[in-house]
């Protein structure tokens, strides 16, 4: 009974930290936008979104390097994936005057497309990437070469469409504040207490997966992505408090992009061969799932629908959660 209690404990812990650190990532991420006059929304989409996703690239590499466990790497990244795009629905809880998307910028359209394309991707790789098309040079896939390029593709368009959205508006010139050092190094210290904690989480996954004699693939998927999804949650909160939605999508989006590149560099740490062949079958689920929930939210920044039920939630939300609820169960049953 002790064992049971020490490993949730444990996780516990590592989810309080991580939710201590979330809110001085944005302060600092804002405070670096307003020195270097980038827009916040791509401070989300780099800055933000890079610090919050940084549990999943150290537990992702930790898994595969250290513990041996390409299902906890694989299910952690997919299953971020789907929790951000779950992360939705309570933004739009929080707007009780009016749905979420109809304040949302209609610029997130394009990072929106080239998460569908790279989590589209992955899932086609833990498909089929094994024998025959299982092609590596050594033990690394030639198929990570192709995300890397597809991810610094995304950034590269979202920076200059942005710029030209910009340069449109013709706002007002940016000032310098003369803090940027400070916030860099603060940024830095609150990112490293991510790194940290990330280290830890995939050693927890596996006891929790043996002391409740649950499957790696499910407990990856649920309860390790959850918590390294925490940073993105107490990031969107804060935003949210500070009326920077733009600044917390570009960051839920920009985190689905670093996600998928983290498979990438998994794929490259993990020298027993191919992560997308070691990996189960069952996580192209989980891919789909955060396909399925991007699609649904392209359609919601394009029609912004207003009906909401009991004016908490519109239809957008009940979508987002029906799709999670199913691609948890189907994970639960099939897993590995």
């Amino acid at each position: 009974m002790t064992s049971y209690i020490l490993v949730w404990l444990q996780l516990g812990g590592c989810a309080l930290v991580i939710c201590l650190a979330g809110p001085f990532l944005v302060h600092y991420a804002e405070r670096i936008s307003a020195s270097t006059g980038l827009s916040q929304s791509w401070i989300g989409l780099f800055l933000l979104a890079t610090a919050t996703s940084l549990p999943e690239l150290v537990t992702g590499i930790s898994s595969v390097a250290a513990a041996a466990a390409p299902n906890i790497a694989v299910g952690d990244a997919l299953g971020s994936c789907v929790y951000n795009l779950l992360l939705l629905v309570l933004l739009d809880a929080f707007t009780r005057d009016e749905s979420v998307y109809g304040r949302i910028d209609q610029r997130h359209i394009l990072t929106a497309g080239f998460g569908v394309v790279m989590l589209a991707l992955v899932g086609m790789l833990v498909l089929v990437a094994r024998d025959d098309l299982d092609l590596r040079f050594y033990h690394v896939s030639i198929y990570t070469p192709l995300l890397i390029v597809l991810y610094f593709v995304a950034m590269r368009a979202a920076f200059f469409y942005d710029k030209k959205l910009a340069i449109m508006s013709d706002g007002p010139p940016w000032e310098p504040d003369g803090s940027l050092g400070k916030a860099i190094r603060g940024y830095a210290i609150a990112a490293a207490v991510v790194v940290i904690i990330g280290i830890w989480l995939p050693f927890i996954g596996q006891q929790i997966a043996e002391i409740m004699s649950w499957k790696t693939s499910f407990v990856g998927t649920l309860f390790i992505a959850g918590t390294t999804s925490l940073p993105e949650l107490v990031v969107i909160i804060t935003a949210m408090r500070l009326g920077r939605i733009d600044m917390a999508i570009a960051g839920l989006l920009g985190s689905n992009l670093f996600d998928i590149l983290i498979i990438a560099i998994d794929d490259i740490a993990y020298v027993d061969g191919s992560i997308y062949a070691a990996a189960s079958p069952v996580h192209a689920v989980s891919a789909l799932a955060a396909v399925m929930m991007s699609g649904i939210f392209t359609v919601a920044l394009l029609y912004r629908p207003g009906n909401r039920f009991f004016g908490i939630i519109g239809w957008v939300s009940i979508a987002l959660i029906t799709v999670f609820l199913l691609s948890s169960y189907i994970l639960y049953l099939q897993g590995v």
